[in-house]
């Protein structure tokens, strides 16, 4: 499956539309986005139900802003509108997988308990 290049305009609609999405945050100038690229793309082609998308944080510099993006690239996983995964360096091809595999193994009853716990934990 080939990235979905996300922007400002179509971001929340891609997150919302899709249960499970990986966000590269890259920039052309950038050699380990540029060497991470080829992992990156590999992986979309392995799992074709999952949603891979890019983010080029110079010609979307709001979006990489809104979600602190400081370094370059990162990775991001949103399941079901929870950000469950995002760390900063090109993965190499073996942790990509266990990423992954770990992501599609989470219990988002579980996560959404565990946010909601430090929720209610902070506000007292």
């Amino acid at each position: 499956m080939s990235t979905v290049e996300l922007t400002k305009e179509n971001f929340d609609q891609v997150v919302s539309d899709n249960d499970f999405v990986l966000i590269d945050f890259w920039a052309s100038w950038c050699g380990p986005c540029r060497q991470f690229a080829p992992v990156y793309d590999a992986a979309s082609e392995r799992h074709e139900d999952l949603v891979f998308a890019k983010v080029d944080t110079e010609a979307q510099q709001e979006l990489a802003a809104a979600f602190d993006i400081r370094s370059i690239p990162t990775l991001m996983i949103v399941r079901e509108n929870v950000a469950v995964f995002a760390q900063p360096g090109a993965l190499p091809e073996a942790a990509l997988e266990d990423v992954i595999g770990q992501a599609r193994k989470l219990d988002m009853d579980e996560v959404r308990k565990s946010i909601e716990k430090q929720k209610n934990g902070q506000a007292k």
